[in-house]
């Protein structure tokens, strides 16, 4: 299993900081991507507007996840 750490608005939607999704060897961000739009589908509007980071990186969906990586769910912010 995998952990994905939410914040801010991903988590609120979430009712929770992290979520554990089973992905298959070679997965990339597109692939957690699905797996939260499965998991949780309230996430798809605000999931395609977020960034996702690996290992404090932000990163592309064709970025391959290894084992052990550290994911997170970057929601946009505004502000002033």
């Amino acid at each position: 299993m995998t952990v994905v750490y939410l914040f801010a608005a991903a988590r609120d939607i979430a009712g929770a900081d992290r979520v554990e999704l089973a992905l298959p060897a070679n997965a990339t961000v597109a692939d957690v991507r699905a797996g939260l739009n499965a998991a949780i589908p309230a996430l798809a509007s605000l999931l395609a507007r977020s960034a996702i980071a690996v290992n404090c990186d932000i990163a592309d969906d064709n970025r391959t996840i290894s084992l052990g990586d550290e994911i997170a769910v970057i929601p946009p912010v505004s502000g002033g």
